[in-house]
C-alpha cells in the first residue's frame, strides 16, 4: 500500500485557504496512485485554535469545510484530515479533537483524540473532551490505528509529571493494528525531532508496528511546527524523514523492499536559525504585515535579530534604525552601517540627543539634586521604543525587539524602550547562545561584522557601560540560568554545583522580581523546552524567595 502524507502549514481559522491546501495535496496523492494520504492535527483549522473553539460559529465553519471536501476530494485515495468534531455522548466538554478517514464521499472511520495535554504551552483539556474509545480500520488489507500526537506520548509524558491511565497506542496493538498513523501538531523545540524517532522506535518494539508521524509545520504566534514527519518501519528503522520548516509532500511503500535506512543528523544551530527564520515569516505574513524594521545598536542582538529578518522577508523589506546618544560609541554607528551593508537593508540614524535633553529638562525639577542612574538611562531606551512604535504607526511596519532570553530572565531590559515591539525573535536564546549562532552565521563568510561579535557587549547607556558592571559573565549567568529555569532546581542546588552563592541569590531574586517586565513583554519565539511566555506562567504579585 503506497501512503503519502502532505505536512502543511495551516493557517488558524483560513478554513477556506487550509482546505483547498488539502485537496491540491490529496489530488497530487492522487495522481501519483496514493492509496491513502494523511495531514497533521487538526489541519482543517489550524492549530492551537485556543478560545476561537468557544465560539459556534468557528466549530460551523469547520463541519461546513469537512463537508466540503467530503464533496471535493477525488476518488479512490482515502484523506486522513485532522478536524474538530462534536462531542455527542451528551456530557462533558462539547468538542473533539478528531482525525477522519475520508473515501469517495463518505466518513469511513473518525477517531477521536484520547490524550489532552495539560502542560507546558499545551492546555486542551480546556476545549476537548478526551475518547473513552480507540478503533482501527483497514485499507487494502492493512488494518491501521490513528494515535493523534498526545496519544503516542503517553511514556514521554510522564517525565513532565503528567501520568495518563490510558495508553492509547497499546490498545491499537491490542487491535492489530500492523500501520500506526500519528498526525500531529507538535511544536518544535531544540532536538525535539530525536524524542519523537525514539518514541516511534519504543511503539514499534510493543507491537511490531510501522509508524507514520505526520507533523505540522509553521508557525503560530510564539509556537513554531518543524516538520520533520517520520516514517519508521517494523524493524524500528528510520526509512524516510522529511524536510525541516517548510511544507512537504512524500509518498512511501512500507513493502518497498529497497527501502534504506537514513542516518537522523541534528545541527542545533542551524535547525535554531530555520526556526525563527519560519517563526519571523509566519507572524509576519499571518498577522497580516509585510515589512518590520528594527532598532541597530551595533550590538550582537540586534545584529542577529536583522540577520534572520533579512533571511525571514528579504532584504527590501528590513529597515534598521540606529539611534545614537551622548554615551553611543562611534564604532558602534560604524558597526551598525557595516552590518546594514552587508545585508542590504536600508539603514537611517535618528539622533535622540535634543529628545533625551528635552526630557532631562522636564524632570529637572523632580530629579534636581539627585545623581543620574538608571531613571536617566532608561529614559535613552524609552525615547528609542517611541520612534520605533512611531514608524510602525505611520508605516504600518511590525517592530521587531531584540532583547536576549539572560536579559529577559534577569530584567535586563526596559519596559516601554528596548521591550516595545510586536515580536520577539531571540527571547528564548540565551546570550551564550547568541554568540554560537552568531559564529554559525559566519562559518563562511563574515555576514555579522567580527568587531560585533568580539566586542564586550554594552547598553551604552552611560559612561564606558559594560553587561558585566550589572551582570556576572554570561557563561555563569547562563550556567545558572539553565538549572534554575530549565532544570528547576533550587538556589541551594545550584550553589551545589560550584556556583558561588552570592551570586546564584542575586540571580535567582532577579528572575523573580522582573516577572512584572516580562507579563508586558510581545510574543517571544520559543526554540527550548521552557520559554518565557504561555510555557512558563508565574504569579506577578507573590513572595519573593528562593525557591
Amino acid at each position: 500500500m503506497k501512503i503519502a502524507a502532505g505536512q502543511i502549514n495551516s493557517i488558524i481559522a483560513d478554513f477556506k485557504g487550509n482546505r483547498e491546501k488539502i485537496l491540491a495535496y490529496s489530488e497530487k496523492g492522487k495522481s501519483v496512485k496514493a492509496d491513502l494520504i494523511v495531514f497533521p492535527e487538526l489541519a482543517l483549522c489550524g492549530y492551537p485554535p485556543m478560545d476561537l473553539l468557544d465560539y459556534n460559529t468557528f466549530v460551523e465553519e469547520n463541519t461546513l469545510s469537512l463537508r466540503w471536501l467530503q464533496r471535493h476530494l477525488p476518488a479512490d485515495i482515502a484523506i486522513a484530515i485532522g478536524h474538530v468534531s462534536l462531542n455527542m455522548a451528551g456530557s462533558g466538554k462539547k468538542l473533539h479533537n478528531s482525525v477522519s478517514v475520508l473515501l469517495n464521499g463518505e466518513i469511513i472511520f473518525t477517531q477521536n483524540k484520547t490524550l489532552l495535554p495539560t502542560y507546558d504551552v499545551f492546555d486542551e483539556s480546556r476545549y476537548f473532551e478526551s475518547s473513552t474509545e480507540r478503533g482501527i480500520f483497514e485499507l487494502k488489507g492493512e488494518k491501521i490505528g490513528i494515535a493523534i500526537c498526545e496519544d503516542l506520548w503517553w511514556e514521554a509524558a510522564r517525565e513532565t509529571d503528567t501520568i495518563y491511565k490510558v495508553d492509547p497506542v497499546k490498545d491499537l496493538l491490542d487491535l492489530g493494528a500492523e500501520i500506526v498513523l500519528v498526525p500531529s501538531a507538535s511544536p518544535y523545540h531544540k532536538s525535539k525531532v530525536v524524542k519523537r524517532l525514539s518514541l516511534c522506535q519504543k511503539t514499534i518494539r510493543k507491537g511490531a508496528s510501522a509508524v507514520l508521524y505526520i507533523n505540522s509545520v509553521g508557525a503560530n504566534d510564539s509556537l513554531i511546527f518543524d516538520g520533520n514527519s517520520l516514517v519508521v518501519n517494523k524493524e524500528g528503522k528510520l526509512i524516510y524523514k522529511s524536510e525541516a520548516f517548510e511544507e512537504a509532500f512524500f509518498t512511501i511503500d512500507l513493502k518497498e523492499k529497497k527501502l534504506e535506512e537514513v542516518n537522523l543528523t541534528v545541527n542545533k544551530y542551524e535547525e535554531i536559525e530555520k526556526a525563527l527564520i519560519l517563526g519571523i515569516r509566519d507572524y509576519v505574513h499571518k498577522c497580516g504585515f509585510k515589512k518590520i524594521h528594527l532598532g541597530s545598536s551595533g550590538g550582537i542582538d540586534s545584529a542577529l535579530v536583522a540577520y534572520l529578518a533579512v533571511q525571514a522577508l528579504g532584504a527590501e523589506n528590513v529597515k534598521t534604525f540606529s539611534m545614537p546618544s551622548r554615551y553611543s560609541s562611534e564604532g558602534s554607528l560604524s558597526d551598525s552601517k557595516k552590518l546594514a551593508e552587508n545585508l542590504g537593508v536600508e539603514y537611517e540614524i535618528l539622533a535622540i540627543e535634543e529628545m533625551y535633553n528635552s526630557f532631562l529638562v522636564a524632570l529637572e525639577p523632580h530629579f534636581g539634586g539627585r545623581e543620574m542612574d538608571v531613571a536617566e538611562e532608561n529614559i535613552q531606551a524609552r525615547i528609542r521604543g517611541t520612534l520605533m512604535m512611531a514608524y510602525s504607526n505611520k508605516w504600518g511596519s511590525l517592530v521587531l525587539t531584540t532583547g536576549n532570553k539572560s536579559e529577559l530572565a534577569t530584567g535586563y531590559c526596559t519596559l516601554y524602550g528596548d521591550m516595545a515591539g510586536g515580536l520577539a525573535v531571540i527571547g528564548d536564546l540565551l546570550k551564550t547562545e547568541v554568540f554560537e549562532l552568531c559564529r554559525f552565521i559566519n562559518r563562511n563568510k563574515e555576514i555579522i561584522p567580527e568587531n560585533i561579535i568580539t566586542k564586550p557587549p554594552s547598553a551604552e547607556l552611560r559612561p564606558d557601560q559594560k553587561d558585566e558592571d550589572s551582570l556576572p559573565p554570561y557563561h555563569i549567568l547562563d550556567g545558572i540560568l539553565v538549572e534554575y529555569l530549565m532544570n528547576h532546581r533550587t538556589a541551594d542546588e545550584i550553589e551545589a554545583l560550584g556556583y558561588e552563592p552570592e551570586t546564584v541569590e542575586k540571580i535567582v531574586g532577579l528572575v523573580g522580581r522582573v516577572e512584572y517586565k516580562r507579563g508586558q513583554a510581545p510574543p517571544v519565539l520559543r526554540i527550548s523546552e521552557k520559554a518565557f511566555g504561555t510555557g512558563r506562567r508565574m504569579p506577578v504579585a507573590r513572595e519573593i524567595y528562593e525557591v
